[in-house]
């Protein structure tokens, strides 16, 4: 019978648990569903058509599929066995591995002449042809839930004894329900001590009585209007949108842009099972508290939806809450909610006038009692390598040395302050705010501002240099450093965020040539890690620290390169490790480059070129004009002597496209030297003077990147 002439029904599979950790409920309710689904694909007992449908709330994961069949249609098969000589012994009979084998595999009715003999290219091996019975899904279910159950991505599994008081098992958190129903009829199974049925709980506060679900197909409608539950993850999160943006139209407010908050908006839907949107406010005297710290407390530590200003974006005394209840009269909940926020604005209130006793200045020898790395000494050590970097950043760039010596020394100096202590994710945030009050520049507020961020995105202008200046001078100590004691990335292992500090790095170049600090000031990248490298003690750091810490870099910024750009125009221009702040007009000089028509037969030259120079190791001698016999040589090298000033000289201006474009013109004298020279000629002195030639032609055409690997 095929499949599209058996009936179907639609299958439910609900586990019921204990409040499941939010910021995981997500996906763990996309691989539930992906789970069974798997392995009742794989056995036919799902159609084409069907269609899944996910849900996940604080306390289940659920799966509806419209379409499972009670049987799969018959299957071919075709089995592997085992090499024909093995399988048959001298006599032509079947030999006794053989039967063994199908034996095991269910398949002992089968004789020799059953048996197919193909051929796999080198010997004969014997197969088994037939037609399975198709799978039933009551002997598969059990399967499929347990292998949703073990391939759940757990952040972290708990072990639990069951109602026997002997038994335990390990699972995200304790469940206490299963139901499993194809249609409206319930199907024997077992997970985690729990044995199906058709009964699930409503809302914790909302809904007394379990839940008999009828049918599979009922499931939403009974959870929703008799659970009060909204089953589905999608539709909360909506639910919640629609309600927040309801109540910033009614208060004329805002939520933000910051990406925290479809963050959080993520987050309370996997905290809630009904969502009510209800408004809170505190008093408008805490608004003197840094906005940052009253916006990291309420949507941290209480998961609120602070509001602002539309206009201004400046943050108001109001914020919406996310109630898991629905009642006629909030008041109880919007003033509890109030009470419990009322503390915790009160400490930040209180750490931030407490900090701003003391300057920012007057902490930095605090600082020698925090370590930074026990090889690498206190964060007080680390600040006088920062300023000795800083310092030489602005000599290099033209910037004033002062100012930025001055955004390195108080760059740490919030470390040990109340508000970074009970809030990290402030560092420099508040040592910004802190320096302000304090009457420092503000260019070295900006710098104390900014130091945490990722990348620098916009051009560099004169307000921000110091900015940038510390910035870099930041990620190269870090760089070198912690490279230089033997904690590289490893992997997806990356603690000290060196993969981020590499590409920032590279961002801070990018940004500094946009805004023309690097066309007067250049800035070496190889001579700024040596610099750094020398601020440490010596014998501290790996000796290769600064070529590993340099191919790091390059290797970064190809990974991300190669995302928009050709992977051998990346590798023609990263193989050289030109300056940073060079790579993408070279890449843009070698994309022109490639579509001459001229590309390919030079870049097949320079290949050619690469692997002659590379075989011979001995030194080559002073080109020699005397020595040219034949008129291709002689053609080529007056090629080089017309083409390579005016190529250098646009290399030297930045021309990179130019560059290329003029000795492009070398592809009929390069052709011709090929087709008519033989360069490993018998005579030692002509052989040698033609790899000569060959060499000058090699270090004109590859000083924008390496054509060969264009070939």
């Amino acid at each position: 019978m095929s499949v599209q002439t058996m009936s179907t029904r639609p299958l439910l599979v609900e586990l019921q648990t204990e409040e499941l950790p939010p910021k995981a409920l997500e996906k763990m309710g996309l691989a539930f569903a992906e789970g069974i689904t798997k392995v009742l694909r794989d056995r036919h007992l799902i159609t084409d058509a069907a269609v899944i449908t996910e849900y996940a709330t604080p306390r289940r994961l659920a799966v509806h599929i419209n379409q499972v069949l009670a049987q799969a249609a018959d299957q071919a098969f075709s089995e592997k066995l085992m090499p024909a000589k093995v399988g048959v012994d001298a006599d032509g009979n079947m030999a006794a591995p053989l039967k063994k084998r199908l034996e095991g595999k269910g398949l002992g009715h089968l004789t020799l002449a059953d048996l197919e003999t193909k051929s796999d290219g080198k010997q004969d091996y014997l197969y088994a042809n037939g037609m399975a019975t198709g799978a039933k899904l009551t002997e598969v279910i059990n399967e499929a839930i347990e292998y949703a159950v073990t391939h759940l991505p757990i952040p972290k599994v708990m072990r639990y004894q069951l109602n026997d008081g002997v038994t335990s098992v390990r699972f995200v958190r304790p469940a206490h329900g299963l139901i499993v129903l194809w249609g409206d009829e319930v199907l024997a199974a077992q997970t985690l001590g729990l044995q199906s049925g058709r009964t699930t709980l409503g809302h914790r506060f909302m809904c007394d009585d379990p839940i008999t679900i009828d049918s599979a197909n009922s499931y939403v409608e009974q959870l929703e209007q008799s659970g009060w539950v909204v089953p589905s993850y999608n539709k909360r999160r909506e639910a919640i949108r629609q309600q927040l943006d309801a109540a910033c139209e009614r208060l004329n407010a805002s939520l933000g842009s910051d990406p925290e908050v479809p963050a959080l908006l993520d987050e309370v839907t996997a905290l809630v099972e009904h969502p009510t949107v209800y408004m809170g406010e505190f008093d408008p005297v805490f608004l003197e508290v840094p906005s940052e710290c009253l916006i990291l407390t309420m949507r941290l530590n209480q998961r609120y939806f602070p509001l602002f200003d539309p206009k201004t974006n400046a943050l108001t005394h109001q914020f919406l809450i996310v109630s898991n209840m629905h009642v006629s009269d909030p008041s109880h909940i919007i003033e509890g909610n109030q009470r419990v926020i009322l503390p915790r604005l009160a400490d930040a209130r209180f750490f931030f006038e407490t900090d701003r006793k003391q300057s920012l200045a007057d902490r930095v020898d605090s600082l020698e009692n925090s370590v930074y790395h026990n090889k690498l000494g206190s964060q007080r050590v680390r600040v006088e390598r920062l300023r000795r970097l800083a310092v030489y950043i602005a000599e290099q760039l033209g910037a004033e040395a002062s100012l930025a010596d001055r955004a390195a020394l108080l760059a740490k100096a919030d470390l040990n302050t109340l508000m970074v202590g009970e809030f990290p994710e402030l560092q420099g945030v508040m040592g910004a705010y802190y320096a302000q009050a304090d009457g420092e520049n503000p260019q070295v507020v900006n710098a104390l501002h900014h130091q945490y961020e990722h990348r620098i995105n916009t051009p560099v202008q004169a307000e921000n240099l110091i900015a940038t200046i510390l910035f870099l001078a930041e990620r190269a100590e870090t760089l070198v450093g912690i490279w230089g004691i033997g904690l590289a990335p490893t992997g997806e292992r990356d603690p000290y965020a060196l993969r981020r500090a590499a590409l920032g790095l590279i961002s801070a170049f990018e940004q500094l040539n946009k805004g023309g600090y690097l066309s007067e000031h250049p800035l070496d990248l190889r001579n700024l890690l040596v610099f750094s490298a020398a601020g440490f003690e010596q014998g501290v750091l790996a000796e290769n620290v600064i070529d590993e810490v340099m191919s790091f870099i390059y290797e970064r910024y190809r990974n991300q390169l190669v995302q928009s750009y050709d992977r051998k125009v990346v590798e023609a221009v990263l193989s050289l490790q030109p300056p940073l702040q060079q790579v993408s007009a070279r890449i843009a000089a070698c994309v022109d480059f490639a579509q001459r028509p001229e590309a390919e037969s030079l870049a097949a030259a320079n290949k050619r070129i690469s692997n002659l120079l590379q075989r011979n190791t001995d030194a080559i001698a002073a080109l020699n004009p005397s020595l040219f016999i034949e008129p291709a040589e002689k053609e080529l090298a007056s090629t080089i002597d017309t083409l390579a000033p005016v190529a250098q000289q646009q290399f030297d201006q930045g021309d990179f496209s130019g560059s290329l474009a003029t000795l492009a013109a070398a592809k009929e004298p390069v052709d011709h030297f090929f087709n008519d020279v033989m360069v490993m000629a018998d005579d030692l002195a002509v052989r040698n003077n033609r790899l000569a030639l060959l060499q000058q032609l090699h270090q004109s055409m590859n000083q924008v990147a390496d054509l060969s690997l264009l070939a």
